[in-house]
């Protein structure tokens, strides 16, 4: 069942995947750091707002979890990192125990407009999970290190040459289908959000208060047009 933590200062440590937001989380995984708190704490109104969300979507999202990837880890842990220096942001990795944790920023908390956009995003992050986007990252960037390395290896590079060659292609093939992996959290989200009774649309007005990243060469999200547009055409469906 999900649990609402709420977790003071920075946390340092998170595998992160891409997320509907103007900025990505650490792409580290060391444990994870609570220092004290900071000054600027969210209003506990704010927080109990979002802990209702938290209530409503968990049986939806566990279920549907449960339903569509049964060999996952559908406990859900739920994270606010209560630090007014870390811009808005939410993510969502796997703990080392295997079990999947969303991260959210009070700053996004504060950010968003209306319970249907954090509901959105809270759909987009759990989504990545059931989808396994961050198992299916980490061997597209496996892939690519093994083609950059034996590439480079075959040009004559040296050893360091190799190792940076393989970095290179760890990068590249991480990032070959981020922008598909976006755009199947938005689909899956807009149904986890529907079902769990508020409005994707609504919540995809997000985007438009977002710097667009538009289509950029091996970018990690797609145009914010195009995230709106999939949103709808879901919703539409549904």
């Amino acid at each position: 069942m999900m649990r609402l933590l709420l977790a003071f200062g920075t946390v340092l440590a998170l595998t992160a995947c891409a997320v509907p937001v103007a900025v990505e989380a650490p792409d580290t995984t060391a444990p994870i750091v609570v220092p004290e708190p900071s000054r600027g704490a969210l209003q506990p109104q704010t927080v109990r707002s979002f802990a209702g969300i938290v209530q409503r979507m968990e049986p939806v999202v566990e279920r549907e979890c449960r339903r569509r990837a049964p060999a996952l880890n559908c406990d859900f842990r739920i994270i606010v990192i209560e630090d007014r220096r870390q811009p808005p942001n939410a993510f969502q990795t796997i703990e080392e125990d295997g079990r999947p944790l969303l991260g959210f920023t009070s700053t996004l908390i504060s950010d968003v407009r209306n319970a249907d956009e954090l509901a959105f995003v809270l759909g987009h992050e759990a989504a990545h999970h059931i989808a396994g986007h961050l198992e299916r990252q980490r061997k597209n960037a496996t892939l690519g290190a093994a083609i950059f390395g034996v590439l480079a290896s075959r040009t004559g590079a040296n050893a360091q040459g190799v190792q940076s060659a393989q970095e290179l292609g760890a990068a590249v093939g991480a990032r070959s289908y981020s922008k598909d992996f976006e755009l199947e959290a938005d689909e899956l989200g807009t149904v986890l959000t529907i079902l769990s009774g508020y409005d994707p649309v609504i919540g995809a007005r997000y985007f438009s208060r977002i710097p667009d990243p538009g289509n950029r060469f091996l970018g990690t999200h797609p145009p914010n047009a195009q995230r709106i547009q999939t949103v709808r055409q879901t919703a539409a469906r549904f």
